[in-house]
């Protein structure tokens, strides 16, 4: 199993879109693995981005992911990077199909809901910037044998 880190960014939370996205994940099949609520710091947000620094949108990416809180997850699941990325849609939410994400609620790039890891040593090194090992809790659902 997979494991990809999701931050629901402070204009999802202030648009109260973050349990819409959540169900859209759960229905999905992902496994919840860690969640937590917060107020990204500027240290934080600097690591996180750390592969745009210097580039010119990296002051404004750092501004608008400590501009409002933050909802940080985990997903567990098949291949849960890339339907991650899938679900997510592209960047620009006007270029998303309908059906994703960004393309059923964004129309912005910069304010684009959501991050997901986009690729698996990404997501590794992502959740372990977001959360601890103590904070992942492992499960096995009852319907995992359904789901995959």
């Amino acid at each position: 199993m997979q494991r990809t880190l999701v931050l629901l960014k402070p204009d999802c939370i202030q648009r109260r879109l973050v349990g819409t996205l959540i169900q859209r994940f759960e229905q999905k099949g992902l496994r919840l693995v860690a969640m937590k609520f917060l107020q990204a710091s500027r240290d934080l947000a600097e690591k996180h981005y750390a592969v745009h620094k210097g580039k010119p949108f990296y002051e404004s990416l750092l501004s608008f992911l400590t501009s409002g809180p933050t909802v940080a997850i985990v997903w567990e699941g098949r291949e849960a990077v890339s339907v991650v990325r899938e679900m997510m849609g592209k960047t620009d939410g006007a270029k998303s199909p309908p059906g994703t994400i960004r393309g059923d609620y964004g129309i912005s790039v910069q304010n684009n809901l959501i991050h997901g890891s986009d690729s698996p040593e990404n997501a590794a090194a992502e959740v372990s910037l977001w959360f601890a090992p103590a904070d992942l809790v492992c499960h096995q659902p009852t319907d995992a044998a359904w789901i995959g």
